[in-house]
């Protein structure tokens, strides 16, 4: 045996067996930090020196970076640039670095450090970590320990070191974005959900308001919303954020339910958006805005309203193809405090109304020409025959040949049947035989027989003298009354609006027959001849009256106990 080659033996044996103890060490690491002071620890201790460091490129900051270390004195963190200290001399030349003094090697950069902190640099060993693609880092070690400077074996053994570094560091990489992009997905769904769930419920049958929005990606910055408010009308709104990603997202989440708490509260549109974007510029990130519709439909008047800050036009198109569009007369919400909103609106009586966000205005043909606001209105008019809902999807399905970039909602509000009468007159007694007349002339044109057409005109008569009595004083002052007549299928449709204070309807009760007392007779007749009505405040002033008969009716109706203002000293609406 020869005694002279034993100890190189028995430390290339302790090498081999550091050597498999980091590579299995590593082999299941998978958090990159900890990874990091797993090897800073191992490889001090492999080296037998008094202090180690892992550096690792930064490439976005393009710098070199103290990702961990041990010894004496913490140096994580320490960030120098790329061509900087011995780190940065062994990355660019791609080889081991051996300094035997460090203090007298000009590229050592560690002068201010052991002055600061009493540790004392002496020699330095710096090995990179190699990949395929270059240089990801460095390994370096500080004070041989024995007093002794670092050597070509001490550089072998480093450089061995340096491989299932290399191989942990690859793999605690792929690991975290692998994790990463799973978080990323987690959140992503959840945002989707929350998304989704902010949207309303689709209504079936023959709700006037109908919607979609579908994202470019995972999740949208478009919104849309409606619901019904207590007096019967419909508010409605659209939105489009401006940006894509999470940021998009998580501000449409914030506006939309802004605009629905806004909106509850029933203001006119113009002041439903400048509050909106007054509470918005509270929180909205810098060079983030969103264009948005916020308004109202009376399905009883066929009448919406709305105001628009920075979206698309609107169009309105009737059965005919005429169209009209609605330019926006507001900016976008979120850029400057104090803003005002025109309002604008139009009665539809069988016409629709169109909203929609630039995503449908953005999409691209075979010929890479925008679709535009003029393509969307050729679209709307080739279709507008069709019922609503196959309408929408006939849409959806051109959209979707052609090539779509952006987040895109449509929402559609849909006119009923035009109105057979719709006559506005002074609150006064002299005013009830005209009245009489038109609404007889109109029920005689839909084939009502005389006996019921006499009835329903009664009906009314007695609805609007007890408006004008108990609620304008018998004609003084500059109330108001709307009559309006529709027919659909087979039913007639009444709905009478006045100016008059607010009524509670739960004050109004229909009259027991049995009481003893003059008047009163009004309500229980047309109790007995409609197959339903109902009473509802306005926001804003007035009542409104909603009364409906079917033709194929005989005696039996609904009763709806809603109650109404006839006989009650109260209007009628």
């Amino acid at each position: 045996m020869n005694l002279a080659a034993a100890p190189a033996q028995a430390t290339e044996q302790r090498l081999l067996a550091r050597l498999a103890d980091l590579s299995q060490r590593l082999a299941v690491s998978i958090d990159l930090e900890q990874t990091l002071a797993q090897v800073a620890q191992i490889i001090a201790e492999s080296m037998d020196a008094e202090a180690s460091a892992v550096f690792l490129i930064d490439e976005a900051q393009q710098r070199i970076v103290c990702r961990a270390c041990h010894g004496p004195v913490d140096i994580s963190g320490l960030s120098l640039r790329l061509d900087q200290g011995l780190v940065g001399r062994a990355i660019a030349r791609g080889s081991c670095e051996i300094v035997g003094d460090a203090h007298t090697d000009p590229d050592f950069a560690g002068r201010t450090l052991d002055a600061r902190t009493g540790f004392e640099t002496r020699s330095v060993l710096t090995a990179p970590i190699m990949t395929t693609e270059g240089a990801i880092g460095a390994l370096q070690v500080l004070n041989k320990r024995g007093g002794g400077p670092f050597d070509a074996a001490d550089a072998d053994s480093l450089r061995l070191l340096a491989a299932p570094t290399a191989l942990a560091l690859n793999h605690a990489r792929l690991t975290q974005v692998v994790v990463q992009q799973n978080r990323l997905r987690r959140e992503l769904t959840m945002a989707r959900r929350l998304q989704r769930s902010l949207l309303p419920k689709r209504r079936r049958g023959a709700f006037p308001l109908r919607a979609l929005n579908f994202p470019a990606r995972e999740i949208s910055g478009d919104f849309y919303d409606f619901f019904e408010l207590p007096d019967g009308r419909i508010a409605f709104t659209v939105g489009d954020v401006a940006g894509k990603g999470l940021d998009a997202s998580f501000l449409m989440v914030r506006c939309a339910s802004l605009l629905r708490w806004a909106g509850k509260e029933g203001l006119p549109p113009g002041q439903w958006l400048a509050r909106a974007n007054d509470e918005l510029m509270e929180a909205i990130a810098a060079g983030m805005f969103v264009c948005a519709v916020a308004g109202y439909y009376d399905p009883f008047r066929q009448q919406a309203v709305w105001a628009n800050a920075g979206f698309p036009p609107l169009l309105r198109v009737d059965r005919v193809g005429c169209f009209a569009r609605f330019e926006a007369e507001g900016p976008p919400l979120g850029i400057l405090r104090g803003m005002s909103y025109p309002e604008q609106q139009t009665t539809l009586d069988g016409a629709a109304l169109y909203l929609f966000s630039d995503g449908m205005t953005d999409v691209r043909g075979d010929d890479g020409e925008v679709l535009g606001v003029d393509g969307v209105q050729h679209a709307v008019g080739e279709m507008r025959l069709l019922p609503p809902e196959a309408r929408l999807r006939a849409l959806v399905r051109r959209l979707r040949r052609m090539t779509v970039t952006d987040d895109t909602t449509l929402m559609v509000v849909e006119g009923e049947a035009p109105a057979l009468l719709r006559i506005e007159f002074p609150a006064e007694a002299r005013q009830l035989m005209p009245m009489r007349h038109a609404a007889d002339a109109v029920l005689e044109q839909q084939g009502v027989d005389a006996e019921l057409r006499a009835a329903l005109v009664l009906a009314l008569d007695e609805a609007c003298a007890n408006i004008i009595r108990h609620a304008f004083g018998g004609g003084c002052g500059s109330g108001r009354i709307e009559l309006l007549i529709r027919r659909e299928a087979e039913a007639l449709h009444f709905v009478l609006s006045d100016t008059a204070a607010c009524v509670d309807p739960e004050r109004i009760k229909p009259r027991d027959l049995n009481e003893c007392r003059p008047g009163g007779l009004g309500l229980c007749f047309i109790d007995t001849l409609m197959d339903a009505w109902k009473l509802t405040p306005l926001a804003g002033g007035g009542n409104r009256l909603w009364m409906v008969r079917r033709l194929d009716s005989a005696n039996s109706h609904v009763i709806e106990h809603s109650p109404t203002a006839l006989d009650a000293g109260a209007s009628i609406a």
